[in-house]
């Protein structure tokens, strides 16, 4: 199961490690069982800092394992075989515990750290759900830092009978205490907020904590735009922050890129994963998970972030993008998770044999549909004009699908449940007027993105669509504050784009210093 390859890089990475860390399998029989602990002595076979042991601890299932240091739980356990997207965040948990430096910033740590009541968390993933390790590599670090914190990792594909007690269809889901606290596209800001929600005395000033001097950039965002004006900033000689409540922004999320000039293909995370490393040969000072709140304008901006600290600035660069858009119709929201779903890549395989839905027919709901079609029973894709709006090449590609039907000229109506879980889509013929039903399992939402532009109300001058308007060097309406990439009205939303946008206002925030301070 495990290369020789990835032991010889486990042994190197646990070479850095202050303590020795114990696997403890829970005791018991399962038909995966054999399988697990065949993985798990793999692992503690590739380090002398490592150990299996099999005991009988309380953990939820025979195939449950958690990770101790010192004989002391740390509260992170396993549940499944943390393979695919998972293995990472099982190889981390095990550094982490190890004495291996979290990547959580210094504030969040603090707050996490203020915590007083017990929490437990479950995380349901799938191993193919590339934004799930996100979420249960956050919560392992939460418990690491607080031991009224426990969080638990479930393979939703091992454990039906859990997934059936909540009813779930959709990936991440996660469970605070045998209640709902978040799911679908969740990322450590996002569980950040959630938990500044039920614990808001974790953003108190009592830390006294040092104040970052004065900045000449800041830049708010950390996709292609953000991360092109930040590196820009720095290389020449100015000091920068960057505040970044998800670094990649949605190119994290895309799976295939092939249209990102001189890298003939590439993917969202690997792209990110290029973008950071970038970054990191410049200093550049990284507020990663956090929010900008508010900005106050003047010739100085102050910035207000979620975790309560201040940040002062000569210059700010906006780079904050687009999140998908919704679409706003009754039954839409309350079944996200449980049939409505915006990533096929992450919760495609819970639809496995059945009729669902992608609403759109732009380039992203042809490619969702695409991707679906080799999962599901059937797809139909929705599209509100009369033809669809996709690339010759991908309606191409959508035709020569047997099991892809395409409704043009519909207007989405509402979403249909029964006993919780999504049972139909109910759309009206525009031309006609007729309203029909089409019974079906899910519904994956395409239909574009929405400026992330609500700090902003305000500060400076928005399109009617809530971008942010700015001129030929980026500039908006108030002095000092640029903006680039999806979140302006720059036209063509692409990341070859983004990234020259990104440079464009950065040396446009330079002049701006020389003239003016």
């Amino acid at each position: 199961m495990l290369s020789q390859e990835i032991l010889s890089a486990i042994s190197q990475y646990t070479a850095s490690m202050q303590h020795a860390v114990t696997l403890v399998l829970q005791t018991g029989e399962h038909s995966k069982r054999d399988e697990l602990k065949t993985f798990l002595d793999g692992i503690a076979g590739a380090s002398d800092k490592l150990t299996l042991e099999e005991r009988d601890s309380a953990l939820p299932s025979p195939i449950s394992f958690s990770v101790e240091v010192n004989n002391e739980p740390t509260g992170i356990i396993f549940s499944g075989i943390p393979g695919g997207h998972e293995f990472n965040s099982l190889i981390l948990a095990i550094l982490q515990a190890g004495g291996v430096s979290l990547k959580l910033d210094d504030t969040i740590q603090n707050m996490v750290r203020k915590v007083t009541q017990p929490l437990r968390f479950e995380v349901f993933v799938s191993l193919s759900c590339h934004n799930c390790p996100d979420v249960v590599q956050a919560l392992n670090q939460f418990a690491l830092l607080n031991p009224n914190i426990q969080t638990e990792m479930i393979d939703g594909g091992l454990f039906q009978d859990r997934v059936d007690q909540y009813g779930l269809q959709g990936v991440p889901a996660v469970y605070l205490n045998g209640k709902p606290f978040a799911n679908g596209k969740i990322d450590t800001a996002k569980l950040l907020d959630k938990l500044i929600e039920t614990n808001p005395e974790v953003v108190s000033q009592s830390d006294n904590q040092e104040a970052l001097p004065l900045q000449d950039v800041t830049v708010i965002g950390g996709g292609p735009a953000g991360v092109s004006a930040a590196i820009y900033a720095a290389r020449k000689g100015l000091n920068v922050t960057m505040i970044a409540d998800r670094m990649g922004g949605q190119v994290k999320d895309t799976m295939g890129i092939e249209n990102l000039i001189s890298v003939n293909k590439t993917t969202g995370p690997e792209l990110t994963s290029a973008l950071v490393g970038h970054m990191n040969d410049y200093p550049v000072t990284l507020k990663e998970h956090l929010r900008v709140e508010k900005i106050d304008k003047g010739e100085i901006k102050t910035l207000h972030l979620s975790s309560g600290e201040i940040i002062q600035s000569k210059t700010v660069i906006v780079s904050t993008g687009a999140k998908w858009r919704e679409l706003g119709v009754p039954g839409e929201a309350e079944n996200i998770g449980n049939g409505v779903a915006y990533c096929p890549h992450c919760d495609g395989p819970f639809f496995k044999g059945k009729d669902v839905a992608v609403i759109g027919g732009g380039n992203s709901g042809v490619e969702a549909a695409l991707d679906l079609a080799g999962i599901v029973k059937s797809v139909t894709v929705f599209e509100f004009m009369p033809e669809l709006k996709a690339d010759k090449v991908l309606v191409e590609q959508l035709a020569k699908r047997d099991n892809i039907n395409v409704i043009t000229n519909a207007a989405t109506k509402q979403i249909l449940a029964d006993n919780g879980k999504v049972n139909a889509i109910e759309y009206q013929e525009r031309e006609t007027g007729d309203i029909k039903q089409l019974p079906l399992a899910g519904v994956f939402v395409q239909i574009g993105l929405v400026p992330n532009s609500q700090v902003l109300e305000g500060v400076v001058e928005l399109s009617q669509y809530g971008e942010i308007i700015i001129n030929e060097k980026g500039e908006t309406s108030e002095p000092g504050i640029f903006a680039c990439g999806d979140v302006t009205t720059v036209p063509y939303k692409q990341i070859v784009i983004a990234m020259g946008e990104g440079a464009k206002a950065s040396l446009a925030a330079f002049d701006y210093l020389l003239k003016h301070h």
